[in-house]
């Protein structure tokens, strides 16, 4: 059957179903895109939250502004990225319901966004047809300040869960990323790590109840999904084991007064010094305190003769007063020799601010903000490092930052040891806890999208990666889901027999927690409803022996 547009009058919306994909040959035939919308409006027409006005297709006028709004990486904000037949921004769960049944009975696949962050836009892009459900209108919180925890929806951003927790109180907090425009949903479903690391963990450790919306449509809470599936979503990466609709945290408690320092470092020959003691150091400092690096470089860093001078930013948060830090610092890192000037004393949601690139001076609601940050094109990878990596080695990745090559490149040092150390690696399925001295991770970012400039960007990026190879994890080598990456491979068949292709990846995801997440994978979704190029695969013949075994 040749395919067409449709004009279909169902109810009092017409839509326009466009039946080829922007960049691929995939069509949608007119009777089953009619079929699709119509099952959309016979499934909402059961409940009493009518679905019609959060559907978009490629004919509403605001298509286009929904699917782009919520794209932070402007990689995939082109022509030839590929288009979903249709956005839901659900404002009920019966909504998400619809979504999956619907899509589910008619052979297309679910891209789930909370924030559009994912570094490889998996969360908004596929290349069979597909669907986005974009949870941006399902972002409310509700913060319980006497049992201090909080319900919010994937649908909202870090910087609105930040917002709300401050107009209750000043000395709870949540630990989670820096960028405040991250979403909820993607954060936590990948592990999530902020500042509070050392002192509290990943943002996954305090999850104590979710709601789910599992391949069948059905919603469930903890009790009800089982233990298997709550221990999953709680850093086993998005878009494998169902629809978050909302999460149960348990906030943390944090002083009156925090410290914020920013010492910066250019002399090349103090700086690789630096770097290399900092490895014996910060792993090992008192829990309070995180003091990580942050390399810059590029042409950025350009000066007026043209020469590239990278710049070592030393940046650090401690939960108390600056004097307890300088007591803490000038037995242990004299060398670095931070002053008591380079120190701000604020509060925790302030502090909020500076570690997400904001002015000290900008009034907190700047953390309601959901518009894109920046206007920029990137690539990121990541690695975990077990043993201190050599000066003449922390020299060469110096000389990659004087690259002309790259508009803007970074390297992150992100210390690990406290409670990192005290959390067994099975407890979640982020695997990466106290074996790790720190993490490393590396961003190439660029405004010019022309092919030449994604190669030059994208080389740079991958040859430093592997310039690493010898000083970082290995058997396997290790990476942080939320920093997707597909060089390391993919599950592009999405077939059952992808179970040793992902393996390759899995096993730098999760470590030995990869075959537990595909065990429950098998169990929950047998028909591998939700994928995506690195989504959890199932495995046929999968038996309790085998998870026994674990």
């Amino acid at each position: 059957m040749e395919c067409f547009p449709l004009t279909a009058p169902l109810g009092r919306i017409a839509f326009i179903i466009f039946i080829v994909l922007t960049t691929t040959t995939t069509s949608f035939c007119t009777q089953e895109s009619d079929s699709f919308v119509q099952c959309l409006f016979d499934y909402g027409s059961l409940n009493t939250h009518p679905i019609s006005d959060v559907i978009y297709t490629p004919i509403n006028s605001s298509y286009s502004s929904v699917l782009n709004f919520s794209v932070q990486n402007l990689r995939f904000l082109t022509k030839k990225t590929p288009k979903p037949l249709a956005i839901i921004t659900p404002s009920h769960v019966s909504h998400i319901q619809a979504a999956v049944i619907c899509s589910k009975s008619h052979g297309l696949q679910i891209r789930t966004r909370s924030g559009g962050h994912d570094f490889e836009g998996l969360s908004y892009i596929s290349d069979a047809p597909f669907i986005v459900v974009d949870l941006i209108n399902l972002r409310s919180i509700a913060i319980d300040v006497e049992n201090e925890n909080a319900w919010v929806q994937s649908g909202a951003t870090l910087g609105e869960l930040y917002y709300r927790i401050a107009e209750k109180s000043q000395t709870l907090a949540f630990p989670a990323g820096s960028c405040s425009t991250v979403g909820v949903g993607g954060h936590l479903s990948g592990g999530g790590y902020g500042w509070l690391i050392r002192k509290y963990g990943l943002a996954a450790d305090h999850v104590i109840d979710a709601y789910l919306v599992d391949a069948n449509g059905k919603l469930h809470d903890r009790e009800s999904m089982g233990e298997d599936l709550f221990w999953a979503i709680r850093g086993g990466g998005g878009g494998s084991f169902g629809i978050v609709v909302s999460w149960k945290v348990k906030l943390v408690r944090v002083p009156a007064t925090v410290t914020v320092c920013e010492a910066n470092r250019t002399l090349e020959e103090d700086v690789m010094k630096l770097i290399h003691e900092w490895q014996y150091v910060a792993p090992k400092l008192d829990a309070n305190l995180l003091l990580g690096i942050s390399l810059t470089g590029g042409k950025v860093t350009e000066d007026e003769e043209g020469k590239i001078n990278p710049i070592a930013s030393f940046v650090a948060q401690f939960l108390g007063k600056a004097e307890e830090l300088m007591t803490i610092l000038k037995p242990t890192f004299s060398q670095l020799g931070l002053k008591r000037e380079d120190c701000l004393e604020i509060s925790w949601i302030e502090s909020v601010l500076l570690m997400g690139w904001f002015q000290k001076e900008d009034p907190i609601e700047v953390l309601l903000n959901r518009t894109r940050l920046y206007s920029e094109i990137s690539k990121i990878k990541s690695d975990y490092v077990k043993e201190r990596i050599p000066k003449a080695s922390i020299k060469g990745m110096w000389e990659r930052l004087k690259s002309q090559d790259v508009e803007l490149a970074q390297i992150m040092f992100v210390p690990y040891g406290g409670r990192m150390s005290e959390v067994y690696e099975w407890e979640t399925p982020y695997s990466h806890r106290g074996d790790y001295m720190y993490l490393i991770g590396y961003i190439a970012k660029w405004k010019n999208g022309t092919v030449e400039a994604e190669k030059r960007h994208l080389n740079w990026i991958r040859e430093i990666y592997d310039y690493m190879t010898p000083f970082v994890s290995n058997s396997p080598r290790v990476a942080y889901v939320n920093y997707r990456d597909l060089d390391i491979g993919t599950n592009n068949k999405y077939d059952k027999t992808s179970y040793k292709r992902a393996r390759n990846w899995g096993m730098k995801y999760f470590g030995n927690n990869f075959d537990r997440l595909v065990y429950i994978k098998t169990k929950v979704d047998p028909s591998n409803f939700f994928k995506h190029e690195q989504s959890i695969p199932i495995l046929t013949g999968i038996t309790e022996e085998f998870f026994s075994a674990l």
